[in-house]
């Protein structure tokens, strides 16, 4: 057992019971109700972070909830490493399922029960013990800030106003982030990029009103009919999103990345088998694992119109609706491609109908290159950690946040997260393994020892 293990260890009774006092506060930020909980589990941030070691640590205002700033100066020439976390949950419900009260954490089969246990109070935990552990054996050789926000899980819409104020005081070489998840508690992982999004809904009118279709059929066009066709030309045979300029900004994926992908444990037959197909379909040329994370893609996400109700009625609609969306890819701007879908779709549509494309939300890609500096100091945590070195894997979700802080702060972002998918995130019985925290500590601090 090393140096780190046995401080973890013989300290492990004490952080459980700080991260418990911030789980017992039900800080949801989708529910008015808890305002004051957010406020008092921001507080309970600060006192903890100054108790870790912190200069200082203060709770500051925002459009919305309160955000959490702390930092630690060990030497104003040194680099600065900018340490981003979430401080409030989603909602508990459905509470009949949970096994145990979800705000009143419990430690069973090895693991931390409740919620938040994860997403994001535990994670962000291990990064302060890791902090901790640091300042209490001068082992500290760079600065440290930190950026706690309480409004992650309802998209975050104080943060960007505050970080633009407050550039000057966030600045920092590299920002870290440990909110993602690895691909298994014995396969480690990097997030290296995630797809940004593009959404729309689209209205096809025809007709002033909906006709008889046996007066009408054939002789005008069908909305619902003129829709369909519409969507059926925008992904090709190959899997190629047809609209013009699309792939101007696409970022084509390193063969090195590529390989590490490749290398990730995946079986197509359970894949198909899980979610009930007979054949996957995507992209030519890439495979399902790049498909899903670094490559763009279109989706009907809802499409609607006519008589949908029991029985039948013999109707032309004069309106027809879909909401569709595209993940896309690092590079690519979702201001630009929202219009370039929008004239795409206006483009070909035809005379016998009326149509409008209404750009819904939109957030940017992410990507980290595995030669960065911090990227392989996270390399080496793990590796330390996990006694295996980490894959680099790209998500097919969005963190609009993460491109945001480049585009305001101008620094990268590391995805150091420990997540599991049996955690059940968002769910009920959000667990987090103590096995897994005791490693997430001692791969944080080899981080920071490596990133000087």
């Amino acid at each position: 057992m090393n140096e780190v293990q046995k401080y973890i260890i013989s300290n492990e009774a004490r952080m459980i019971e700080e991260l418990f006092s911030l789980i017992r506060i039900p800080s949801i930020s989708a529910l008015p109700e808890h305002k004051d909980d957010m406020l008092a589990c921001a507080e309970r941030w600060a006192q903890l972070l100054l108790e870790a070691g912190a200069d200082e640590a203060i709770v500051m205002p925002s459009e919305g909830n309160p955000i959490v700033f702390a930092q630690k100066t060990v030497n104003p020439d040194a680099k600065t490493v900018l340490i981003y976390a979430h401080y409030d949950v989603m909602p508990a419900e459905p509470l009949e399922l949970w096994k145990s009260d979800p705000f009143n954490p419990e430690i069973h089969d090895e693991r931390i029960w409740a919620r938040g246990a994860d997403d994001d109070k535990g994670q962000s935990f291990i990064q302060v013990k890791a902090f901790e552990y640091l300042t209490k054996n001068n082992l500290l050789t760079h600065n440290v800030k930190f950026i706690f926000e309480g409004e992650e899980e309802i998209g975050s819409p104080s943060l960007e106003a505050f970080c633009q104020k407050h550039q000057e005081l966030l600045k920092a070489d590299v920002i870290l982030v440990s909110d993602t998840s690895m691909l298994g508690a014995n396969l480690p992982s990097l997030t290296t990029g995630l797809r940004g999004l593009a959404y729309w809904e689209i209205e096809v009118t025809g007709p002033n009103r909906d006709l008889h279709s046996g007066h009408f059929g054939g002789a005008v066009a069908n909305p619902i009919n003129v829709l369909c066709n519409i969507l059926s030309k925008v992904v090709d045979e190959n899997g190629r999103i047809t609209v013009p300029g699309f792939y101007d900004d696409v970022e084509e994926v390193p063969q090195a990345e590529r390989e590490m992908i490749a290398r990730i444990p995946f079986d197509e037959q359970k894949y198909k088998e899980a979610i009930g197909i007979k054949e996957v379909f995507g992209e030519k040329g890439y495979s399902t694992l790049e498909r899903n994370s670094c490559r763009p893609s279109f989706d009907v996400c809802g499409i609607w119109g006519g008589y949908t109700g029991e029985g039948s009625k013999t109707v032309l609609p004069s309106k027809a609706y879909a909401k569709v969306s595209c993940r896309l890819v690092p590079h690519q701007d979702h201001h630009k491609i929202s219009q370039l879908f929008a004239d795409y779709i206006r483009d070909i549509a035809p005379n016998t109908v009326q149509i409008k494309v209404t750009p819904m939300h939109g957030g940017q890609g992410y990507v980290c290159p595995i030669s960065h500096p911090a990227y392989q100091a996270a390399e080496k945590g793990f590796q330390k950690a996990f006694g295996k070195q980490p894959l680099a894997v790209r998500r097919g979700g969005s963190i609009p946040i993460i491109s945001t802080f480049e585009q305001i702060l101008g620094i990268k972002t590391i995805l150091m997260g420990f997540g599991l998918e049996s955690n059940a995130i968002h769910s009920p019985n959000e667990n987090f393994p103590l096995d897994i925290f005791r490693k997430g500590i001692e791969a944080v601090i080899e981080f920071h020892r490596e990133y000087n």
